[in-house]
This record gives structure tokens, C-alpha cells and sequence, in this order.
């Protein structure tokens, strides 16, 4: 079984990539990637198709184990351990494409995320139906999930890794594919989950998204970190400018 071995406390600082490497054969997907996650922050990774960005994810979550560095979360080394420790510990995530249960209910999604934390059926119920609640899909909680619109399975996705109760959630595109009639309750479900104590890392390519919401951002480009800082310094960042943006951004 992987280890998770204790590193020196920083309290303030909740994740740590540090010099983490990715190659999947000749190529390499993440390149000395390092960056700190605060407690009750919001970090945005953003970046062109490629960059690297859900590669971090899934080092970070522990789908794959990075060639090199470590990853850092809580005061543990998590580096080796698996999915499964990953989320015992407090790390969740969700992904860009939803992966519902789609012939169970919404309900009955979200259970299977808080089984962990119940040893009562009528307990667990009541719990998911709160993380139902929580997300705004208290109407559809009795629908199977394959009724869901791409919002509310956005929506979903969040209740079943909130059920998890995770002290870090990984949010992969939270307005990617929706419409944007959707997008502001979105938005603030997201606010609301940071203002009770929930530390966020999401990817996101809309920068009006990641400038209401984050208080970092960070670049990536072919798998490195390119530009770092508040949403506005790394949206005014040349290379940024040149490679993502375009300058018709830097006058709006």
C-alpha cells in the first residue's frame, strides 16, 4: 500500500506542487511544474488547449503519478498515494465531462460520495438530499440524472464531490458547456462553497470567470508555468497577451 508520509506544518498552506514532472513517453505533459494553493483561496489554472492543465489535475488527484517532485497536501506528502487515500484525506474533483450515474437519481448520485460518512441509509439520504439542497437541484433530486441539463450535471458534480467533504476541491471547467443563462448561479455556488471554508484549484478558459472569481491565476504553456499572480497581472502578462489573449483584450 502507498505511504503518505508527514512533512513539516505550514498551516497556511493547504497544497504544494512542488517541481513536478509529467512524461508520457517522449512527451512532456507537465515541465517543473511547482505552485502553492493557500487555505481558502481560489487558484486558476488557465492556458491554451495542451498546456498541461488537467494533467496537473490528474497528478494532483492521483490518476497519474508524476515523473518527478512531489505533491504536498495538508501537511503530508501525498505523492504516492492512491485516488482512494487521496480522497480519505480531503482532496475531491470534479471533471470537465460529467460522469453522472445515469440511471440513478440525483439523489442517489450524491449518496454514493457520502457513503463513507454513514453507517444509516436513512443518514445518508438526508445528507445527500443537503448537498442537493446546497447546489440548487432540490426540484430534480428525484430525477434520474440522464434528465439532468448541462448545468444542473455541472451542478451535480459539485454536490457528489461536496458530499466527499473535501478541504480542497479540483473544479475542471465549471461553465464549459453551459449556457450563459446558467453561468452567474454557477458562479455563485463557487463563491459560496469558498465562503464555507472550501479551498478551491479550478481550470478555466473564460477570463471574466477566472477574474470574478479567483484570487490567483496561473499560466501555463506546454506543460510549464508561465506567468503567475492576481487574474489581472497574468491577463496584462506579454506572453500571455501573444500566446492566449490577444492584445484586443489588454484595452477592453
Amino acid at each position: 500500500m502507498a505511504t503518505v508520509d508527514m512533512v513539516p506544518a505550514d498551516r497556511a498552506r493547504l497544497l504544494r506542487v512542488e517541481g513536478v514532472r509529467k512524461s508520457f513517453g517522449g512527451l512532456v505533459a507537465i515541465d517543473d511544474l511547482s505552485f502553492d494553493v493557500k487555505r481558502g483561496q481560489i487558484l486558476a489554472l488557465m492556458g491554451p488547449n495542451g498546456a498541461g492543465k488537467t494533467t496537473t489535475f490528474h497528478v494532483v488527484a492521483g490518476v497519474h503519478r508524476p515523473t518527478a517532485g512531489r505533491i504536498v497536501f495538508d501537511g503530508r506528502d501525498i505523492t504516492g498515494a492512491t485516488p482512494d487515500q487521496r480522497c480519505k484525506a480531503g482532496l475531491a474533483r470534479t471533471f470537465q465531462i460529467t460522469q453522472p450515474f445515469e440511471e440513478l437519481s440525483v439523489v442517489e448520485n450524491v449518496m454514493v460520495g457520502a457513503v463513507p460518512h454513514h453507517a444509516s441509509m436513512a443518514r445518508l439520504r438526508e445528507d445527500a438530499r443537503r448537498y442537493v439542497d446546497m447546489v440548487g437541484l432540490s426540484e430534480r433530486a428525484d430525477v434520474p440524472a440522464k434528465g439532468l441539463s448541462t448545468g444542473q450535471r455541472k451542478r451535480l458534480e459539485m454536490a457528489r464531490a461536496m458530499a466527499t467533504r473535501p478541504k480542497l476541491l479540483l473544479l475542471d471547467e465549471v461553465t464549459g458547456g453551459v449556457d450563459q443563462k446558467s453561468i452567474p448561479g454557477l458562479l455563485d455556488l463557487v463563491r459560496r462553497m469558498r465562503d464555507d471554508g472550501l479551498t478551491l484549484v479550478i481550470i478555466e478558459h473564460n477570463m471574466k470567470v477566472i477574474s470574478e472569481l479567483a484570487d490567483v491565476a496561473i499560466f501555463m504553456n506546454r506543460g510549464a508555468l508561465l506567468a503567475q499572480g492576481t487574474p489581472q497581472d497574468v491577463a496584462r502578462h506579454p506572453d500571455v497577451v501573444e500566446l492566449y489573449l490577444g492584445a484586443a483584450h489588454v484595452h477592453e
